[in-house]
């Protein structure tokens, strides 16, 4: 990546989880995070990080992954059904309209998502739009959040870094721009360019930054998983995404969906 594209200063702590490091991000009053408190989440991250299955690195080998061959082997129907969603962008919401505590990072319209899962809960609108791609994302173990991630042309998102290391992030390329170069990810000091049809899983707790400077839209399908993890690591993580579902910041996404479902004209 160019020198002159590095971002300054600390990242985001961010991706739906409010912190006093964001001055300009709401506090999710009730959530999960709110009532053990932000400070404790590097103390849970230690703790799991310790049953870990795999290494710790920005970029993770998508060999690690049984499921990632049979993605990539189904990923001509995922993306026949993100070009039908394309032809009418104003269909895919904006995320920051779905997720307002996205703001500080999806800072206009250009950053665009169709979620089929979301922490654990099927989208059966969003599902129903999408059957194939629907059956292909809930045969991969471990599943939490499935959806088309579009950035449009011009679209950034500032440098940030996830919640926690119970998360692993992938992202399987379906529409990519032909000046690749010029869509691309930053993650912890390693350049990603996405290639259709090829899947890339990275540690989101990384400090990672985002550009489309090529003048066409990207699209992928994002998948949001769970950290391969041994016992009692894998039990604290299991009762950490059962207290998130129940959370206010999981139940207020729900109901934007649902707003959006029952006025997409008024949402577009």
């Amino acid at each position: 990546m160019p020198a002159k594209k590095a971002a300054r200063g600390g990242a985001l702590r961010y991706d739906g989880f409010s912190s006093g490091k964001d001055p300009g991000v709401a506090e999710i009053e009730g959530s999960i995070v709110s009532r053990v408190g932000l400070k404790l989440l590097p103390a849970f991250d230690r703790l799991i990080m310790r049953s870990s299955e795999i290494e710790e690195r920005p970029v993770l080998a998508a060999t690690l992954f049984d499921w990632v061959p049979y993605l990539e082997s189904n990923w001509p129907a995922i993306r026949d059904e993100a070009q039908a969603l394309m032809r009418d962008r104003g269909s895919v919401p904006a995320l920051r309209d779905i997720s307002p505590e996205h703001r500080k990072i999806a800072v206009d319209d250009k950053w665009r998502s169709l979620f089929l899962w979301a922490y654990g809960l099927r989208i059966d609108a969003n599902c129903a739009r999408c059957p194939e791609t629907a059956r292909i994302v809930e045969r991969i173990p471990n599943l939490l959040s499935a959806f088309y991630s579009v950035m449009l042309a011009g679209a950034h998102v500032p440098r940030h870094t996830g919640p926690t290391k119970a998360i692993l992030t992938a992202h399987l390329g379906l529409i990519i721009p032909l000046k690749r170069a010029s869509c691309h990810m930053y993650v912890g000091g390693e350049d990603v360019v996405w290639e259709a049809g090829r899947v890339v899983v990275f540690d989101d707790m990384f400090p990672h930054e985002v550009w489309n400077d090529s003048g066409e839209d990207r699209v992928i399908l994002l998948l949001h998983l769970k950290r391969p993890l041994r016992f009692p690591g894998s039990a604290l993580r299991d009762l950490f995404f059962a207290a998130l579902r129940a959370s206010p910041f999981v139940r207020d996404g729900m109901r934007n969906l649902e707003r959006w479902e029952k006025a997409p004209a008024a949402a577009a």
